[in-house]
């Protein structure tokens, strides 16, 4: 039987990654419908792939894109168009970058499919929003995130009600990082650091928002937050250590000591085919470790004080209802400053700090109040930053 399948943000790392997959067994997945900010690859995808629809948020880009999709496409076009696309396919791949993935996180469970969540800003910003559509029967989600999917993966050994979730013999979940690129440096030794310098990843191949998320470690503190709204987990029991090798995406300790890790080579491939084939597993071994290779794995705690993103984001976390919205809108901000020189790497955190204090304390009531705190966060950044550089 054929799954069909959305391949959301399809332009971008997780995306074609997914299209990888299906294009390794096309008896088993069928793309019905590819969606992207403005990227013209669609079209090539289009062409192989030959989905029901496409879906360009871009009017402009859609423009140009449109009259070149083969015969039989439908071309969706607008800021609805990936969520309407969503709704075309069983299993939904939301690899869309930024806060920009909630339309389709939304759509894909309300609609009660499957999704396949890349898109952590999503689940982050909206997370008493998206819980709600949780709820619709027949959704599903499954992250895709590397710690969150191995997270899944490690609770599974516990599995006894018959859903796969946190329950009273969880202790602690212990989410890995690389450390990145600035692992082992001081916050005096960061303050030079150029954009290049974060874009090297040591282990990760990921887009540039995301590779710099993860050398602030900002990333590892948007997944704790995205730990706590997908299996239910009080914070205080949601640990980080720093693990360099990236072969341990993340552990479950539970209540008799026992401690359940879930390892493989670096490869986004494993966890979107989790996703996708889920509960089954995929025929292709991305990721399998030849442990005649392997000769260490080394722990250490994070250092908060060189990298404070990550306590900002547990603050945050903490401090729930829209303040996680208002971390992940202003510190999308705060990268693209340092992405284009406005700011420097140092001033990342600075600035979300900063941001973070202006938050008003609003309950995350319904979708307009998020999209509402979005925008007051992304305007509290500018303003920021433009007192910073005056």
């Amino acid at each position: 039987m054929t799954t069909p399948v959305a391949v959301l943000g399809s332009s971008g790392s997780i995306g074609t990654q997914t299209l990888e997959i299906v294009r390794a067994d096309p008896e088993r997945y069928r793309v019905t419908a590819l969606g992207v900010g403005r990227s013209d690859l669609v079209v090539g995808q289009a062409e192989e792939f030959r989905p029901d629809v496409v879906a360009v948020a871009d009017a402009d880009a859609a423009a140009e894109i449109g009259p070149r999709l083969p015969p039989g496409t439908e071309l969706l076009v607008g800021e609805h168009s990936m969520a309407d696309a969503a709704r075309t396919a069983d299993t939904v791949i939301n690899g869309v970058v930024g806060f920009a993935g909630l339309p389709v996180t939304l759509a894909t469970l309300e609609a009660g499919k499957r999704l396949g969540l890349a898109n952590k800003e999503s689940l982050i910003a909206a997370g008493p929003v998206v819980q709600r559509a949780w709820q619709t029967p027949g959704a599903e989600l499954v992250p895709v995130d590397s710690e969150h999917c191995a997270v899944h993966q490690c609770l599974r050994a516990n599995e006894i009600t018959g859903k796969v979730g946190a329950d009273d013999r969880v202790e602690t979940i212990v989410l890995t990082a690389s450390g990145g690129p600035f692992r082992g440096r001081t916050r005096a030794d960061l303050k030079s650091v150029t954009v290049k310098d974060a874009l090297a990843h040591p282990t990760w191949s990921m887009g540039p928002k995301i590779t710099i998320d993860s050398s602030t470690l900002m990333n590892k503190g948007l997944e704790v937050i995205e730990a706590h709204e997908l299996f239910g987990v009080s914070f205080d029991d949601i640990d980080v250590v720093v693990h360099p090798q990236s072969v341990i995406h993340s552990m479950v300790t539970y209540t008799d000591g026992a401690t359940i890790a879930q390892l493989s080579l670096p490869d986004m491939r494993l966890c979107i085919g989790y996703a996708l084939a889920y509960p089954d597993r995929l025929d292709v071994p991305y990721g399998a470790i030849d442990w005649t290779e392997m000769s260490r794995l080394d722990f250490q705690p994070p250092d908060r004080e060189a990298f404070p993103c990550l306590g900002l984001a547990y603050e945050a976390g903490r401090a729930g209802e829209t303040a996680p919205a208002w971390l992940s809108a202003a510190n999308e901000v705060a990268v693209e400053a340092f992405l284009t020189g406005l700011i420097d790497w140092v001033d990342i955190a600075d600035v979300v700090d900063q941001s973070l204090q202006r938050w008003p304390g609003i309950a995350a009531e319904n979708i307009d109040v998020v999209l509402w705190a979005d925008q007051q966060a992304r305007d509290a950044a500018n303003a920021v930053i433009a007192e910073r550089m005056s």
